[in-house]
């Protein structure tokens, strides 16, 4: 069968790493950007939702909840998608979804309508992250890692430009006018990149990952049983991952500092993050993704440490961007271990498996920093609760070093 085509040539046979191979990239990143929308709307529309419907922030907060458990679950099943159908196909109906989800959205009558769309928004949203990290895998040999980590900053960047948008769309027209126009402008923008993707990849491709190459190293564990270790490890480095992220902002409430500041530290981690990853692909294509991903770890657990014994104003916003430094490049790194150990064939659903225990990670990791929060009255312990799932995680990567070894026929 036939490799998937050479944008600049139609009947040529395409190469990795090759200037195609970057023009693809690039067209991912910017679909990444647009369908990353669903992380960033819905926590920017909580409070006028929350006014609108005269509920508590509580009930209000469903919607990302929802928003995770779609994304989380769409990665799997995008995933499969993708195998079978080819990444164009699959984003084709993350599109339909997510705008039927910010359609519904927009017509909400009821608060729990509201969160529940937000199930679709997240699903249709899950087709622009975990498959497209696979299928930038697919496309480079030598900067394979760098590529991955490319394609995962697509939710990163989404961060630095939707937030605004979607406060100025709330603040002249509405919460509801601005879910729609989201909805219809976001699916318009993603169509027309879909389409260059398609072109791109060769309209005779189902699949881009025809020609990808073989695995690099050997685990000397099943597809199954690799799976199941990384889902692990990626629970538990999203636990630890979690604490900053999502109490950092009430924990400089609860110093006194007030939570404007926590939002600037915030922004800060989500910056140095994309930076970091990547940062981490340039690594990746050097040390591999296991070794990456240990270093991410370690370092990631470094700053959690700094977190237990310093609290100054000042430490915290070196912390919060030593912390984006650190972690950025870990959630890609599970992909790149997938993609270096298993046939391609299998990569996005395998890939999206991972993803979702990330999110499991970071929900689970969320709610239990706030219960012992609740508990003791006072962060320390919820820092200290991360070290100890950081150490799980490092503990995993550094037993399936000792298991490695590199395939000797890969060419």
């Amino acid at each position: 069968m036939p490799g998937p085509i050479d944008s600049s040539s139609p009947s040529s046979v395409f190469v990795p790493d090759s200037r195609a191979s970057w023009g693809r990239l690039l067209t991912a990143l910017v679909i990444g950007s647009i369908g990353g929308v669903g992380m960033w709307s819905v926590v920017v529309a909580i409070p006028a939702v929350q006014s609108d419907f005269g509920a508590t922030r509580g009930a209000a907060s469903l919607a990302f909840t929802c928003g995770m458990l779609g994304f989380g679950s769409g990665g799997v099943l995008m995933g499969m998608l993708t195998d079978r159908v080819g990444i164009v196909r699959a984003i084709a109906v993350g599109i339909v979804t997510m705008l039927v989800g910010y359609l519904g959205a927009g017509m909400a009558g009821a608060l729990w309508q509201f969160n529940a769309v937000h199930l679709l928004i997240g699903l249709g949203g899950a087709a622009t992250f975990g498959p497209l990290m696979t299928e930038a895998s697919h496309w480079f040999e030598r900067h394979r890692g760098l590529a991955v980590t490319i394609a995962a900053s697509g939710n990163y960047v989404a961060g630095t430009f939707w937030p605004p948008l979607v406060e100025r769309g709330i603040a002249d027209l509405g919460w509801r006018t601005t879910h729609i126009i989201i909805g219809v402008g976001a699916a318009v923008l993603m169509a027309v990149f879909v389409g260059l993707l398609r072109w791109q990849i060769g309209r005779n491709s189902v699949r881009s990952h025809t020609n990808a190459t073989a695995p690099r190293i050997d685990l000397r564990l099943s597809a199954n049983g690799l799976t199941a270790v990384l889902f692990v490890a990626g629970i538990a480095c999203c636990v630890a991952m979690s604490m900053p992220q999502v109490h950092i902002v009430a924990y400089c409430g609860d110093l006194g500092y007030g939570v404007a500041r926590g939002a600037e530290m915030l922004s800060l981690m989500l910056g140095f993050g994309i930076i970091s990853r990547i940062g981490s692909g340039f690594l990746a294509d050097r040390i591999g993704g296991l070794r990456t991903l240990l270093v991410g770890a370690i370092a990631q657990g470094i700053a959690l440490l700094f977190y237990v014994f310093f609290d100054s104003l000042m430490s915290l916003y070196i912390i919060s961007a030593m912390f984006g430094l650190f972690q950025g490049g870990i959630v890609p790194s599970y992909a790149i271990i997938i993609r270096e150990a298993m046939p391609a064939r299998e990569a996005a659903t395998r890939i999206g498996i991972v993803i979702f225990a990330t999110i499991i990670g970071m929900s689970f990791g969320g709610w239990i920093s706030g219960v012992i929060f609740d508990a003791t009255g006072s962060y320390a312990a919820a820092f200290i609760n991360g070290l100890g799932w950081n150490a799980l995680n490092v503990t995993i990567v550094l037993l399936l070093l000792l298991r490695a070894r590199r395939r000797v026929a890969f060419a």
